[in-house]
């Protein structure tokens, strides 16, 4: 994945799901966007200990991603 891609994503997520997470009391970042697609997120706030938080990275944040760039193959929360 070249450099060009990883930073819109990382644009997608700070304008498109950050702010829904601190809405909700939380917030997130993107640690690291690897070249095989893999998307690294770590959670804060009344995210990180939500137990709904694997919903929130599977449904909210892999799947918008996903749908915008096919580059993006998977998103793990790191803790």
């Amino acid at each position: 994945m070249n450099e060009e891609i990883k930073q819109k994503i990382k644009e997608m997520f700070e304008k498109e799901i950050r702010p829904g997470l601190i809405a909700d009391g939380g917030d997130g970042e993107i640690v690291e966007i690897s070249d095989d697609g893999v998307v690294k997120v770590k959670l804060f706030g009344s995210c990180a200990g939500c137990p709904f938080a694997t919903l929130t990275l599977a449904l909210g944040i892999e799947q918008r991603l996903k749908e915008k760039f096919s580059e993006v193959k998977k998103v793990e929360n790191i803790i």
